[in-house]
């Protein structure tokens, strides 16, 4: 199991090598939206506890 965890985080970090260099403008991209995907879930559970403490 551990083998496969290995195989599969270094299959994922050549994966990840390979769309920098071959797509800097489009890596950058998703690494934008992935951002602003957390900053909104963030802002959401600051709403919902703020909502709940009230």
């Amino acid at each position: 199991m551990a083998q496969a965890k290995k195989i599969i985080t270094v299959l994922l970090v050549v994966f990840v090598l390979y769309t920098v260099i071959t797509s800097p403008v489009r890596a950058s991209e998703l690494v934008r939206t992935g951002f602003v995907g957390i900053s909104d879930a963030a802002k959401a559970v600051g709403t919902f506890m703020t909502n709940l403490v009230k």
